[in-house]
């Protein structure tokens, strides 16, 4: 094997693929996909505004008509008297988004409820309509017991219980520790590990399909051995596939910056504390809080996490209404979660992660492209290839599956086992990461992935040897493992 061969037809495959369109074309277009993955569900969020839907409640019940509350979202009109069978038969000649229908008591003061509709109801108006139902049934329930002030007691005693969790470090130190990030982390990890050893890797066997096609194959082994040949195609395109990734990081990292940047992180965020007390007490100031300035302190110290709660609750006793005291809690949690997602990625190990990310990114990569880059050898087109792709994408698939399991379980034998195997670890092992991997099983991980690579590089070398001269045949197992014996 001549490295100084090898070095020329990994510049040839880099500066030939990174010259194409499609690569500029990808390049520049899967991180405006990216970013619009990041982006667009909270802008949905923030500008899916639906109009106020007319809803024809019908009370068999006697309790929920007098009781029941139009908002923003609903607004309920009271059609009892009309009847049931009569609107369902009127129904094409009303304005009425749905019929709402409450059944009479039960002999557990339950109701039964059902809506009628020419067209489904969106999820967020039949739970509009299905909370408001429950709180009125369970107040009239509470108050046939005839015991003053029960329902104050009820949600008095009421716990509102929030798991926290934290982590230990070597000195006993406490750091926050969010599940959700480390799910999240550990899902972009892992998927981003699985499609990029798949695509590539396929890329390298269309390659060398295609000049074997071409009878290209043949010009270039009158300059380098089959062997130089292979290895640079793989190395080539390994590099392109690095060029690529960290271009799509860096412009999906500014076009996402952009984006906040233009619409606002309040609007995207959702924890304008202004706005929350403003809706709560129906008035644009309240005695003893300044809004602008709370609003603008939770916004400010979102990003910078310092005396988060502490300016939050100060506020909070401020507030001049039960109302708006609500308000301003529900933004002292959502801030509080927040912070605490911060406060978990700054604790996070970024250079192990990044580290691993790269070593298992590198050598699951060659691993696999070196095993397709034998299969492109031994076929003379695509279709010819299903057959011996299978044995290589069911390990990518069975990692890929066990790395979504091992977010529930990071510790558990199939999630160790998978984060072992060579063919499933580049995906297992980084969505494992996240949630602490002792250093003996990262190590006896990568070490296992680079000897496997080695053996299988060696392997695929044989059977790229003779099967790239091989052509008018479709080659199978047995072919394969006849070429493997070849000395």
């Amino acid at each position: 094997m001549n490295f100084k061969k090898i070095s020329v037809v990994i510049s040839k495959e880099y500066l030939t693929r990174v010259k194409k369109k499609s690569f500029l074309v990808t390049t520049f277009l899967v991180p405006v996909l990216f970013a619009a993955m990041c982006c667009i569900p909270a802008l949905i969020m923030l500008f899916n505004k639906d109009e106020v839907k007319s809803i024809a409640l019908v009370d068999d019940s006697g309790i929920v008509a007098s009781s029941i509350k139009s908002d923003s979202a609903v607004h309920f009109i009271d059609c009892t008297a009309n009847g049931l069978d009569s609107l369902k038969a009127g129904f094409d000649n009303v304005e009425y988004a749905a019929i709402l229908h409450v059944s009479p008591l039960d002999s557990t003061n339950n109701v039964s409820v059902c809506t009628y509709s020419k067209k489904p109801l969106g999820m967020s108006v039949v739970e509009n309509m299905e909370s408001k139902v429950e709180d009125i049934v369970r107040d009239y329930r509470i108050s046939l017991y005839n015991i003053a002030g029960l329902k104050d007691i009820m949600e008095e005693v009421r716990p509102d219980i929030t798991v926290k969790s934290y982590t230990l470090d070597e000195n006993g130190e406490d750091k926050v520790a969010d599940s959700h990030v480390y799910m999240m982390i550990s899902f972009g990890l892992g998927i981003i590990i699985f499609i990029f050893v798949s695509m590539f890797s396929a890329t390298v066997m269309s390659s060398v399909i295609e000049e074997k096609q071409s009878k290209v194959v043949e010009v270039l082994l009158s300059s380098v051995d089959a062997v130089s040949l292979m290895f640079g195609k793989v190395i080539g395109v390994a590099l392109v596939a690095l060029t690529q990734f960290i271009l799509w990081i860096v412009l999906t990292a500014v076009l996402v910056s952009a984006v906040f940047g233009i619409v606002g992180k309040e609007a995207i965020s959702g924890v304008d504390a202004r706005t929350l007390v403003e809706q709560a007490s129906g008035a644009a100031a309240i005695p003893g809080v300044d809004l602008q300035s709370a609003a603008a302190a939770d916004l400010q110290s979102a990003g910078t996490g310092a005396d988060l709660l502490s300016a939050d609750t100060a506020d909070l006793q401020s507030a001049g209404t039960a109302d708006a005291q609500n308000a301003m809690a529900q933004a002292v949690v959502e801030n509080e979660a927040l912070r605490d997602m911060l406060q978990t990625i700054s604790g996070l190990n970024i250079p192990l992660l990044l580290g691993s990310f790269f070593i298992f990114f590198i050598f699951g990569y060659l691993l696999y492209a070196s095993m397709f880059a034998a299969i492109g050898s031994a076929v003379d087109n695509v279709d010819d290839s299903n057959q011996l792709q299978i044995p290589l994408t069911v390990p990518l698939m069975l990692g890929y599956f066990i790395a979504i399991m091992s977010w529930n379980a990071p510790d558990s034998a199939i999630a160790v086992w998978g984060s072992m195997i060579p063919f499933t670890s580049p995906i297992v092992m980084l969505s494992r990461i996240p949630f602490g991997v002792p250093a003996w099983q990262l190590a006896l991980s990568i070490a296992l992935l680079v000897a496997t690579f080695v053996v299988m590089a060696w392997l695929s070398a044989k059977i790229y040897r003779v099967g790239i001269l091989t052509s008018g045949k479709k080659a199978g197992f047995k072919d394969l493992w006849k070429w493997l014996k070849q000395k």
